[in-house]
């Protein structure tokens, strides 16, 4: 997940340095209380927002993402908070508060994305738990849910020598320090072929499952960027995964140990979204249905507001989650 706005300050930064880049409850207006409010179990609908939108600063209006129940401001990256991230520090206190409590009383909370496919954390050398602290007090002063951790570091995760998922497990374990598990939202956003078995040398997230599965809420698993025929079928998706990526559709998944309701299927608004794994509202709302109808309730993530809207989640909600 790459942001215009973070596309053009890498391009600034490649030319200043000719070095290419890597690509619920209402809450109280106190902190002590504001912390209070329980992790919503699922199903969990999670949409993206990280594109500036004329005349909207932060979030959009309410009705405009009627229906989804958690909202990511994408991104807080190393450098600070960029795109939705930074629009929600460039409002003031009464402002996020209202926003806050607006969203709540429609059951939405919202929560911050970190890294996406701009920050390479473990290749770039940062410290897991200073990088931890540092984006857990960002939640904490700008009075978010929580996070989602949209790490991207596929030369980390391709070396296959285990630094990624060592970072990655001390990464979340100083997460959950300072934002404790039941008070704030802590999920993870990996893609799918991540999953699959003896691809990679550091087990990639079935070692970061194995290790630190317990300190997350659930995963908004990217189905999505990973082959043009890749999970583009409901069988595809939700049954048997291609020979490139085995055993990483979602069935196979929970095979493999992770339990049916973190896995939260992720997919693109459109086309334009994606390079590829997109699937109309119409086909996305029956592979839910199948799915539920196998004992799956997880929920669906998209990418990315304004695309998928409140019209967008009724669609894909209509056959297995109506409202």
């Amino acid at each position: 997940m790459l942001s215009l706005l973070t596309k053009a300050f890498l391009a600034l930064i490649c030319c200043s340095w000719l070095h290419p880049a890597v690509a619920v409850p209402v809450h109280d207006k106190t902190l002590s209380k504001n912390f209070t409010s329980a992790v919503p179990g699922p199903p969990h609908f999670v949409v993206y927002a990280d594109r500036f939108v004329s005349g909207e600063t932060g979030p959009p209006p309410v009705s405009d993402v009627q229906g989804f129940n958690v909202f990511a401001l994408s991104f807080l990256l190393i450098e600070g908070a960029f795109d939705k991230a930074a629009e929600w520090t460039q409002l003031t206190d009464s402002q996020r508060s209202t926003i806050k409590s607006q969203y709540a009383a429609a059951g939405i909370k919202i929560i911050v994305s970190l890294f996406g496919s701009t920050d390479a954390p473990t290749s770039t050398g940062a410290d897991p738990v200073a990088t931890a602290n540092t984006m857990a007090a960002w939640v904490k002063q700008f009075n978010v849910d929580g996070v989602d951790v949209d790490y991207e570091d596929f030369n980390a995760i391709n070396a296959g020598d285990g630094r990624a998922e060592a970072w990655l497990a001390t990464f979340t374990q100083q997460l959950r320090t300072q934002l404790p598990q039941g008070t704030f939202i802590l999920t993870h956003a990996p893609v799918a072929p991540w999953f699959s078995p003896g691809k990679f040398g550091g087990g990639a997230y079935l070692k970061v499952h194995q290790t630190v599965g317990n300190l997350i809420d659930w995963y908004n698993v990217q189905f999505y960027n990973q082959g043009i025929n890749e999970y583009t079928t409901c069988d595809g998706l939700l049954t048997t995964s291609s020979s490139v990526w085995p055993q990483s559709a979602l069935f196979q998944i929970a095979n493999s140990g992770v339990p049916l309701s973190k896995l939260v299927i992720g997919k693109p608004a459109t086309t334009g979204d994606a390079s590829n794994g997109f699937m109309s509202t119409s086909t996305l709302a029956q592979c839910l249905s199948q799915a539920k109808g196998r004992g799956w309730n997880a929920g669906a993530m998209v990418w990315q507001f304004p695309d998928a809207n409140a019209q967008w989640i009724r669609d894909v909600r209509s056959l297995a989650f109506p409202e």
